[in-house]
């Protein structure tokens, strides 16, 4: 009898995993809503398969539906608490409601948020994301509330001791907040000299281009990018 339950399930099973492995080949693929439905037809057969949810809310927060990116990263972050990706994706959600909400609702998710971001380092301490995000939050954030240039300061220095480039990127991305141009124009150089990819040529292009009148500095950085490439 056991013999032929096992025989029963098996073929569901299989099946599930062929969905669950179409789905996946489709997001990677970029065709995000054609992979939706076939996640939600795994998740119907498969309620608490947490890969699936996961890849639901990442869909949700391409399309940035963060109102409902936050329900599958709630579910993920209260099934395991302790992976650091479901804080940090749950936080970035809740950052990005917060954003969208009027002030006092937006007052009320503070603390989870930081709680979420820090929860993602202290379970991941190499968590290079969520050092990003906690920069921006005490940036943004009103002195009042707690932002402050020291606390983001200190997270992008954790950056440099994991990723001397991201340290070096996040040291300008601070001081270009607080508009002292040169002294993120220096940073964004060493950025460049570290790591030599596009993202650093281009953070200190827009720099000269946006933030210092310098559009043929900017132009001219990119094409020796190019020819660098």
């Amino acid at each position: 009898m056991r013999f032929f339950l096992l025989l029963l399930f098996f073929p569901a099973a299989v099946l599930s995993q062929s969905v669950f492995n179409d789905a996946e080949k489709l997001y990677k693929a970029e065709k995000y809503l054609q992979s939706k439905t076939l996640f939600e037809q795994n998740l119907k057969a498969n309620p608490n398969h947490l890969k699936t949810i996961e890849y639901l809310g990442d869909i949700q927060s391409h399309f940035q539906n963060w109102d409902q990116a936050i329900v599958f990263y709630e579910k993920l972050k209260t099934v395991n608490p302790k992976v650091a990706d479901y804080q940090y994706k749950y936080g970035g959600a809740l950052a990005m409601i917060a954003a969208q909400s009027n002030k006092l609702k937006a007052l009320t998710m503070i603390n989870d948020i930081e709680s979420s971001f820090q929860n993602a380092i202290t379970y991941n301490p190499k968590h290079i994301e969520a050092r990003w995000a906690l920069i921006e939050f005490y940036l943004q954030l009103p002195g009042f509330f707690g932002g402050s240039e020291s606390k983001a300061t200190r997270y992008a220095n954790e950056l440099f001791a994991l990723s001397p480039v991201d340290g070096y990127l996040a040291k300008g991305h601070i001081s270009e907040y607080f508009k002292r141009f040169p002294s993120a124009e220096s940073y964004y150089k060493k950025a460049i000299q570290t790591g030599h990819s596009k993202t650093t040529y281009q953070k200190l292009a827009n720099l000269y281009k946006n933030k210092m009148n310098q559009p043929e500095k900017a132009a001219q950085l990119m094409e020796d990018f190019s020819k660098k490439g």
